[in-house]
């Protein structure tokens, strides 16, 4: 997962790529926004007609023809995976556990308020500590895990009010 993107072209098409896949590609500059891919003996020429960095959307032309691709990236996918939206942050009643694990540290109580960005637990899993931030601003509600219980996947840790 930590080195998955996931390409959608035109709304309509997926495409999941690792690291080490766009590494490989026989892809070669050939002026300012444009390139040329050999892939599977075909070739391909591309040519970056728009780009929107912080979107991650971007217009592109393949053999004159167009397509709009947006890219996720691996932070993206994992807060997809959590269940947590930028756009939708301010509906987010309750945090659910992103993978198995062992809560290591509490560090809210219910009642206290909490800012967007606040740590509120960590989970261990998989040898590694995951510090699991609040959404939006709001007030803890209930938090139904206590420190050195052993979690699953999706596992309700912390609802707000």
């Amino acid at each position: 997962m930590a080195n998955q993107y996931k390409l959608k072209v035109n709304e309509e098409f997926e495409y999941s790529l690792t690291k080490k896949d766009l590494e490989s590609l026989d892809l070669v500059a050939t002026e300012k926004d444009s390139y040329h891919l050999l892939q599977d003996g075909q070739s391909f020429n591309l040519q970056i007609t728009e780009k929107d960095f912080d979107g991650k959307i971007y217009r592109v032309r393949v053999n004159n023809t167009p397509y709009e691709i947006s890219i996720s990236n691996p932070l993206d996918l994992l807060i997809d995976e959590m269940g947590f939206a930028l756009n939708s942050a301010s509906q987010i009643g309750s945090i659910e556990a992103p993978m198995p694990g062992l809560i290591l540290e509490v560090s809210v109580t219910e009642g206290q308020e909490v800012q967007e960005g606040d740590p509120l637990l960590i989970l261990e899993a998989m040898k590694m500590e995951n510090v699991i931030t609040s959404p939006r601003n709001g007030t803890i509600k209930s938090i139904p895990i206590r420190k050195g219980q052993a979690v699953e996947k999706k596992h309700l840790l912390i609802t707000f009010e």
